[in-house]
């Protein structure tokens, strides 16, 4: 089961406790990292904006991705919210572990 890393942006410290939140609790994250403030500039609706955005780097599994995926869409502010994933080429074999027994389904 290959882990991932799963990129999103939101607008308020307050939006990444909860999208963090809710990852983590329903356990479709191991961890969500917040970075931030960061800021931001980039084409929404043929104009150029400029923001202060919060980095959430969320750390999950393949299998988990769909329903990561969805989790954020549902409790995201934007319209169109960046979610993006890159897989874990390498890493300790404990710590990939840990992401994949922390990511499975109560129960499962």
């Amino acid at each position: 089961m290959g882990v991932l890393q799963v990129v999103t942006t939101v607008g308020s410290r307050e939006e990444a406790d909860r999208l963090a939140g809710a990852l983590v609790g329903e356990r479709l994250a191991a961890c969500v990292q917040v970075v931030g403030p960061i800021w931001s500039r980039y084409w929404w609706q043929g104009e150029v904006e400029t923001a202060e955005e919060w980095l959430c780097v969320v750390k999950t599994t393949e299998a988990r991705y769909a329903a990561v995926e969805a989790r954020v869409k549902a409790l995201h502010s934007y319209e169109v919210p960046e979610i993006t994933a890159t897989p874990v080429v390498a890493g300790s074999a404990e710590y990939l572990d840990w992401v994949a027994a922390e990511t499975r389904p109560v129960g499962g």
